[in-house]
């Protein structure tokens, strides 16, 4: 039996040897599924939630009503080709490689206003999937309104070096992909855009996470979108497949068309200063560092917001400090004293104009459009704050009457729709705040049934949307909104007053039904009463026609009152 070789112990220089700096897109090509690429079916939703996202951003940004082109495209059983196209005002060709092959790279992370996108990961990391899963490049066509034609670019990641490698780089002609209202027109000239293509492993099915499902939610919060999509399959797998799509399996199917609510852009959102009640000691610290202000006072004010000179003064006396320090030379534990004080002094909260609601016409703009139901209310509470970030949240109710809408069941439990910043949250529904406020309320005292700590039961949609400058998901592939106090109280308060709303609702349409069934017996029983005044009376025939006449329109004057 041949000996077993001694195993060779590690040294700290032989360990120390090993050591290497790690990429950050080396981290996540390993981790993809904190991003959202966990499997085939959620790696094609986010890939679309990501470039619809970018393209929405871009086009209000640039005050351009939005129109977006989705197309899925199989390629073989488990590859598709996905084509999103907007008429936004495009990137110049320099930044094209960075923002779609390069993790960490974008305008709005250091922004305090409210936007889609925030971290640079998204659409560059669903390019680094495509190349992962099929070694295929991301491909990119962009015009911009001062350009006479459009850059086409193949770009992939050095993952070891988290750096964009261009592969082809030409100007073609701008070949928009949008399309008519009617699916079947021609296509509608668009000058300047942005269309990215990315082929990948993943499986396109129906159902309620769905990228059928985010982009109908996409046309709920976003009134102002015009979508067309269409998925091209290459054979039928699912015998349970929508009629209108399967006809078409193989073929060029029509484009499914979501038209504009509203005919406005949402009010654009200003960018603010980081609030002083926001800002942690490492951050603070790091702020005096970076300050070109040369008082400590001026840097309170001038890089913090709702900080005035009085409050400065106020502050820099409570931790002891002169307002006319250095702010790049103040020490550690000064700079504990002066968090310190921070903390305890009253400051007015931050401005709100950072945050773009959706404005309760709009939510029900975007509700009747998309869900048919008999009832539609919606609350937009006023802005308030959590960690010195400002956020406000809004709700939406649509009730329908039992066995009117197929997809609302009457026993079943009610459809939650959740938005942050204007974008749906498919998945991870039940460690969101969101999902908690609903379960929290007693919506049993509004009319609805409900098993004790699950959402109410009925024929109904509930959506809620948080509008925040920093939105605190659970993860990095922002499918849930963190449990903070401040944001379940809101929603828990905007959730209630929906609930009234739906309560005068149904006892009207109560009283109604009961009126209405009084009404029935007593329709049932007038010829009766007027046979019986005919047998008392002694009436004629035509007397008991002319009772029983008076009679049925006494009725009907009272119901009319009613």
């Amino acid at each position: 039996m041949a000996k077993k070789k001694p195993v060779r112990k590690e040294t700290a220089e032989s360990m120390g040897a090993r050591q290497r700096e790690i990429s950050v897109s080396e981290f996540f090509l390993k981790n993809r599924h904190l991003l959202g690429f966990d499997s085939p079916r959620k790696a094609l939703l986010t890939t679309v939630k990501e470039a619809v996202d970018n393209a929405l951003d871009a086009c209000e940004e640039a005050g351009i009503l939005p129109s977006i082109s989705v197309e899925l495209r199989q390629l073989a059983e488990n590859r598709f080709v996905v084509h999103v196209t907007d008429n936004g005002p495009g990137v110049v060709r320099k930044q094209i490689p960075k923002i779609f092959a390069k993790l960490l790279y974008g305008s709005k992370f250091h922004r305090l206003r409210m936007s889609r996108g925030q971290q640079g990961i998204g659409i560059s990391a669903a390019g680094m999937y495509g190349q992962l899963t099929t070694g295929r490049a991301t491909r990119i066509w962009s015009k911009t309104q001062r350009q006479a034609c459009a850059h086409r670019i193949a770009v992939q990641i050095d993952t070891k070096t988290n750096k964009p490698v261009i592969l082809e780089d030409e100007e073609v002609e701008w070949a928009p992909a949008f399309h008519a209202e009617d699916p079947h027109a021609e296509p509608v000239t668009a000058h300047h855009g942005t269309c990215v293509s990315i082929e990948m492993e993943a499986a396109y099915i129906r159902g309620r996470l769905s990228v059928d499902e985010f982009l109908k939610q996409c046309a709920i919060v976003n009134p102002h979108l015009q979508l067309h999509y269409r998925v091209v399959l290459l054979s039928k797998k699912d015998p349970k497949a929508d009629a209108a799509q399967s006809d078409f399996i193989g073929q060029e199917p029509p484009w499914t068309v979501f038209a504009r609510g509203v005919d406005s852009l949402p009010p654009p959102s200003g960018e603010i200063k980081p609030h002083p009640h926001g800002v942690e000691l490492g951050v603070l610290i790091q702020m005096l560092k970076d300050s070109s202000a040369r008082t400590l006072k001026v840097a309170l004010t001038q890089d913090f917001s709702r900080v005035s000179d009085k409050a400065a003064h106020f502050i820099c006396d409570t931790a002891g400090l002169s307002p006319k320090a250095h702010p790049r030379r103040i020490a550690h534990q000064e700079s504990e004293a002066l968090y310190k004080a921070i903390n305890e002094v009253k400051l007015m909260r931050p401005p709100t104009d950072c945050l773009s609601p959706i404005g309760e016409e709009q939510i029900l703009a975007g509700l009747q459009k998309e869900i048919k139901a008999d009832f539609y209310t919606a609350v937009t509470r006023n802005p308030t704050v959590y960690r010195g970030n400002p956020f406000q949240v809004e709700v939406g109710l649509a009730y329908a009457r039992p066995g009117e809408n197929a997809d609302l069941g009457g026993d079943d439990p009610v459809r939650v729709l959740r938005f942050a910043n204007r974008v749906p949250l498919l998945y991870m529904g039940g460690g969101c705040a969101i999902t908690k406020s609903v379960n929290s309320v007693n919506w049993k005292s509004y009319g609805l049934a409900q098993p004790k700590g699950s959402p109410p039961l009925g024929p109904m949609v509930i959506m809620a949307h948080m509008a925040s400058v920093w939105v605190p998901f659970t993860s990095e592939s922002k499918e849930a909104v963190a449990h903070y106090a401040e944001i379940i109280r809101e929603l828990t308060f905007a959730l209630q007053e929906c609930g009234r709303r739906l309560s005068v609702y149904l006892n009207k349409r109560k009283r109604a039904a009961e009126a209405e069934r009084k009404r029935g017996y007593i329709e049932k029983y007038i010829p009766h009463l007027a046979l019986g005044l005919h047998d008392i009376l002694k009436f004629s025939d035509q007397e008991q026609t002319k009772v029983e006449a008076a009679l049925k329109e006494m009725l009907e004057r009272t119901h009319l009152q009613v």
